[in-house]
């Protein structure tokens, strides 16, 4: 079907008088932003898919070690900020998709809920079938489910929520916290009467079966450790038998504590699209001031952070020595400033290249990478199992940590010469083509019209 039936006056379902958002309509800085997020997410995720528990360990604390001047870069400019970055501008997507089409004055709302409907079912797919844990793709679609609702909200407002948000955040990670921090306490008094000969009362004995719970789901002994390593070097059934209850712990248990962070992201990028941010329409002073401001106060914060976690918490044992003394952490507070500040900054460079006209050729294929971000996301999931699960090349723990950024970029390149490649024959990416005909319960034109007549 061509995408000139979907303007059919015949055609009376409101589902159908839609369409999806032209090449003509497209935001490129946007696209660019969206690529710029998703290839730094992988250099967070892909110790995730090839790294045991504790692997940074050896050298948390060692200078001299390559493996920490690259912890240390990464974790400074880039963890939780692409992250953060990719969520502002699933934010804008949101109102990319439905603010047009609620100009015709027909309901968009069913229309939304299938696309999140679906993009949940991808998620499932990608975390139980192609066995990704840390995948994003069930939580963005549950968040955007709730960011929806304030789609019509002014910016100002959906500002102000973003730290009220946090607030939420910061207060159910304190919960979760002291409620490991209770049992760690309780473990401990009745470790205590135990090494004493004292017979253990019912609520001891419960305290020491809490913690030993905690500690094989949160800190692994070495013989767990092991036992994980040898589950994930096998074949794909043990594999999937091992990741797939630490997926679903995450897509249910512990959901409430995960969706908090995401959504207020999402209203930011809501916010800051209507406010012109991302279309570049603001003086070009204003993203100067924004990068010097976010690097100026960010990065001094960023770095305390990380040197006082290095200095101070080298290890798991430390970590809990500092909770059985502290009810709360509030270096945690650091951390949500420190990454605004940051991505803000990222994104106004970003945007301050966009508009100097530099670099326009790879700022394309950064476009086309973010065009097919959900292709590409996936295409992380497909090339990383492959290359360290058991079932693959079963890399898994045999690489240092510097080397798996060889593998980074190596797919870094591939995504930037594949995308533009596919994107100069089709209008969408494989995965955003199934998407939207699944959206609009209707097959897609997938080649482009002069392709196709070519053809």
């Amino acid at each position: 079907m061509q995408a000139e039936s979907y303007s059919n006056p015949f055609v009376t379902s409101p589902v159908a008088s839609f369409r999806p958002i032209a090449q003509a309509e497209r935001i490129e800085t946007v696209d660019i932003l969206r690529g710029v997020a998703l290839l730094g997410i992988l250099m967070m995720n892909i110790p995730v898919f090839a790294m045991p528990e504790y692997f940074s360990k050896s050298f948390r604390s060692d200078t001299d070690n390559v493996n920490f001047w690259v912890d240390a870069v990464v974790t400074v400019l880039f963890e939780g900020k692409m992250r953060a970055l990719f969520s502002m501008i699933f934010g804008v997507g949101i109102l990319l998709f439905t603010t047009k089409k609620e100009r015709t004055g027909k309901s968009v709302v069913g229309l939304y809920y299938r696309r999140m409907g679906w993009l949940i079912l991808f998620g499932l797919i990608d975390a139980h079938v192609l066995l990704w844990s840390g995948d994003i793709l069930y939580l963005y679609g549950v968040c955007g489910l709730l960011a929806f609702l304030f789609r019509n909200v002014k910016p100002a407002y959906l500002a102000i929520g973003v730290p009220l948000i946090a607030l939420i955040d910061f207060t159910s990670g304190t919960l979760f916290y002291q409620n490991m921090r209770e049992k760690l306490l309780g473990y401990k008094e009745a470790k205590a009467a135990q090494e004493h000969h004292q017979t253990l009362t019912e609520q001891q004995k419960k305290a020491m079966t809490d913690w030993r719970a905690i500690q094989k789901e949160f800190i692994p002994n070495k013989a767990e450790v092991a036992e994980h390593t040898r589950s994930m070097k096998s074949n794909y059934t043990t594999v999937a038998n091992y990741l797939r209850p630490l997926s679903w712990d995450f897509q249910t248990k512990y959901l409430a504590y995960a969706i908090w962070d995401p959504l207020a992201l999402m209203l930011l990028g809501m916010a800051l699209y209507k406010w012109g941010y991302f279309a570049g329409k603001w003086p070009r002073r204003r993203y100067i001031q924004i990068m010097l401001v976010g690097y100026g106060i960010g990065l001094p914060l960023v770095i305390f952070n990380y040197y006082n976690s290095y200095t101070h918490f080298p290890n798991v044992a430390s970590r809990l020595a500092y909770m059985e003394t502290h009810a709360i952490s509030w270096m945690s507070l650091i951390y949500p400033f420190q990454r605004i500040l940051l991505v803000m900054a990222h994104a106004s460079l970003l945007i301050l290249l966009i508009q100097s006209g530099a670099a326009q050729r790879f700022l394309k294929r950064l476009a086309a990478v973010g065009q097919m971000a959900f292709t590409n996301y996936v295409m992380h999931t497909v090339i990383c199992t492959f290359i360290f699960f058991g079932y693959g090349l079963n890399y898994f723990a045999e690489l240092q940590y510097y080397q798996l950024f060889f593998i980074v970029v190596g797919i870094w390149v591939l995504q930037l010469i594949v995308s533009p490649i596919w994107l100069r024959y089709f209008q969408f990416g494989p995965l955003e083509w199934c998407w939207r005909s699944l959206t609009y319960w209707q097959r897609q034109p997938l080649r482009h019209q002069e392709t196709a007549l070519n053809a």
